[in-house]
């Protein structure tokens, strides 16, 4: 899809409800694209298949701090190629591009933009909508319904040309009807105070210019930023019993204890073995399972 014209506001006959209007392209504009801030654009179509493709196919063409954002996205991607869909204007659906420079911040050290998104919208959400959130390694953004944990939001980071896009997807107002899976969960469902769209996603990208801010200050250095703390901080996964399926079919159970220099998830074996776990899926498990 080419986003020419959809930074228009959507005809209000095409609401799905009158609790979920459209997204305003030019209060976002105004709120966020500041001369010295990080965000250079903020454009906003109707639909698209996902903005992290868009955006990614446009890197190399647009400046540092383009932001994507979508009312509704029909085949949007996590992590291990798993679909991300949703009801229009039910959600959050954006990209981000950032494009740290490589003499400040080593390209080893970008694998941490998944985890400072994660910092920065967990955060955000949790001040901007007065509901508890937490993070499940490494990129799951976790609220409670009735008594559960439950996904509510996922990140996706991808390299696109010399530097990186970062993908949000955040459940806002779906219904239980609604969710994908059962494991789903949204802000609405975990009794969130505040469940408007413009308000929280200013409040993200905020966020997110904020750490991003820190981290390249220190040259990527995740503890010299403090975002390794803050990170541990909100990690509902260290301290768990837990699986991680890994590449190749392999499996590891064992305790999450930390969050390496790496952003790796440290795991302990019951034969007392640590392992640093870089990818693969993790279940956080019940004790004695």
């Amino acid at each position: 899809m080419t986003p020419s014209d959809a930074s228009a506001p959507a005809s209000s006959g095409r609401w799905s409800s009158l609790d979920r209007p459209p997204l305003s392209a030019a209060s976002l504009e105004r709120s966020l694209v500041t001369p010295d801030g990080l965000w250079t654009s903020v454009e906003l179509v109707e639909s698209t298949g996902s903005t992290n493709t868009d955006l990614a196919a446009r890197a190399a063409d647009l400046p540092e701090g383009a932001v994507l954002v979508a009312e509704e996205q029909t085949s949007g991607r996590g992590r291990l190629d798993r679909t991300w869909s949703a009801p229009a204007r039910s959600g959050l659906f954006f990209s981000v591009l950032l494009k740290p420079d490589p003499a400040r911040v080593p390209a080893e050290r970008w694998g941490w933009l998944t985890l400072l998104a994660g910092v920065a919208a967990s955060s955000a959400v949790s001040r901007a909508a007065g509901v508890d959130t937490a993070l499940k390694w490494p990129n799951d953004l976790l609220v409670t319904v009735d008594g559960h944990e439950r996904k509510t939001g996922g990140i996706l980071a991808e390299r696109a040309g010399d530097g990186v896009v970062i993908g949000l997807g955040l459940n806002v107002t779906l219904t239980e009807d609604e969710l994908p899976v059962p494991a789903a969960g949204s802000l609405a469902l975990a009794k969130a105070a505040v469940t408007d769209r413009d308000s929280l996603l200013k409040a993200v990208l905020r966020a997110l210019e904020d750490w991003y801010g820190r981290w390249t200050e220190a040259g990527g250095d995740p503890a010299a930023s403090g975002l390794q703390e803050a990170y541990a901080a909100d990690c509902a996964t260290l301290g768990r019993h837990v699986r991680a399926e890994l590449p190749g079919g392999r499996e590891l159970t064992g305790t999450a204890e930390a969050v390496d220099a790496d952003g790796r998830l440290v795991v302990r074996t019951a034969e007392g073995d640590r392992e640093a776990v870089g990818a693969g899926d993790v279940v956080h498990l019940r004790a004695g399972h």
